[in-house]
């Protein structure tokens, strides 16, 4: 993205945090293809019996957002790390409500590959990562949110130390940490 555009989104998002709702109407085509790409990579980790899809989480986001009064939103990282709890929450609230529907049989299982917390992962049900990660955010609040960026949002290193304003060794080293943590938590359940 250029950074005409980069500024114009800025531009459009400040708008959008001062009441002006026409302003997130204008913003979501030129974020939509990044949004869909954080729901893609997403996805591609659920089951084939994952009754969601990347278009309908992004428009679930989207409607979640045009809903939304009062949030500060000053650039595109903070939009995007926005969208990540937004879509998190989507996911979380989706489980649940296949968990309720089937009362209890037929959980939400994602597959946390080896990159994310290693072998012994696969198969982690969504609520029990969503319960872990909110435990941990209570200990560590930036290890818990950047694994929310990095899983739930697909973002980079840099990406992730750039909307913390944080270094990305500090990223590198609380990802490798709340791995850890992580594993650990969920072995619990």
């Amino acid at each position: 993205m250029t950074i005409e555009g980069v500024q114009e989104i800025s531009a459009l998002l400040a708008a959008w945090s001062n009441g002006d709702e026409e302003a997130l109407k204008n913003v979501v085509p030129m974020v939509y293809p990044e949004l869909r790409r954080i729901a893609s990579h997403y996805m591609r980790r659920q089951g084939p019996n994952h009754t969601l899809e990347s278009a309908a989480l992004v428009n679930e986001a989207y409607l979640r957002l045009f809903r939304a009064h009062g949030i500060r939103c000053e650039h595109r990282a903070q939009f995007f790390a926005l969208c990540t709890q937004i879509i998190r929450r989507i996911l979380v609230d989706h489980a649940r409500n296949q968990r309720y529907a089937k009362r209890g049989g037929n959980a939400i299982q994602v597959s946390l590959n080896e990159a994310l917390l290693g072998p012994r992962a696969q198969g982690v049900e969504i609520l029990a990562l969503d319960d872990a990660l909110t435990a941990l955010s209570e200990i560590d609040p930036r290890k818990s949110r950047v694994v929310e960026l990095r899983f739930f949002g697909g973002l980079t290193m840099d990406e992730t130390a750039q909307i913390l304003n944080v270094s990305p060794d500090t990223v590198l080293r609380d990802w490798k940490m709340a791995k850890v943590w992580l594993v650990r938590e969920l072995e619990k359940r």
